[in-house]
């Protein structure tokens, strides 16, 4: 495996948490990655990770698929399954910039945190706070400013379903995703 800082690597500055390491797996030095998303396209297509444990360093992936609902790979230089054990709780990050390109309409989810959501009226939201998945879909886990006077008032989260009923257009460039949902919904 190799440190970042002894081979002089410079650590990307677009890093996104894309799962975090659960286990070893098999006898070799396999691990076991829980990734964030459903399918798990960065982690099975980019050849370059980068573990936060023992410090930030790249690790280049040997070998990766999916098992279930989570990832296994073998790592470079990785020689047993103690070192994977080592490994447990890291998180694993790649490079927004490696990500493989989606098509027209499809965004990945760490794009969609941090958008400010609207709805058809202007009426704003919230902020696009998390993601999960249902089974069925995607679901934006909004969470509403705090209300004005009222900064310490309990506020509901909505969750809505990111699908074309209620997703009426997400501009990254202006950070906004417009949403077919009332306030009072």
């Amino acid at each position: 495996m190799t440190d970042s800082a002894a081979s002089g690597v410079q650590v990307p500055d677009d890093l996104v948490q894309v799962g975090y390491v659960s286990g070893a797996f098999g006898i070799v030095g396999g691990l076991r990655v829980t990734p964030f998303s459903v399918d798990a396209d960065a982690l099975l297509k980019v050849k370059t990770w980068w573990l936060d444990k023992p410090a930030q360093r790249s690790v280049s992936v040997r070998t990766v698929k999916l098992h279930g609902g989570d990832v296994v790979a073998t790592l470079v230089g990785m020689r047993d399954r103690n070192e994977a054990e080592a490994l447990k709780g890291a998180g694993v990050f790649v490079a927004r910039s490696e990500f493989p390109k989606l098509e027209e309409g499809e965004f990945y989810w760490s794009d969609l945190i941090g958008l400010d959501a609207v709805n058809l009226e202007g009426e704003a939201l919230g902020k696009v706070t998390d993601m999960m998945h249902n089974g069925a879909q995607s679901i934006l886990r909004i969470t509403p400013a705090a209300e004005e006077g009222a900064p310490d008032a309990k506020v509901s989260e909505r969750l809505v379903p990111f699908v074309d009923q209620f997703v009426k257009t997400v501009d990254l460039g202006a950070k906004k995703i417009t949403l077919d949902w009332g306030l009072d919904y």
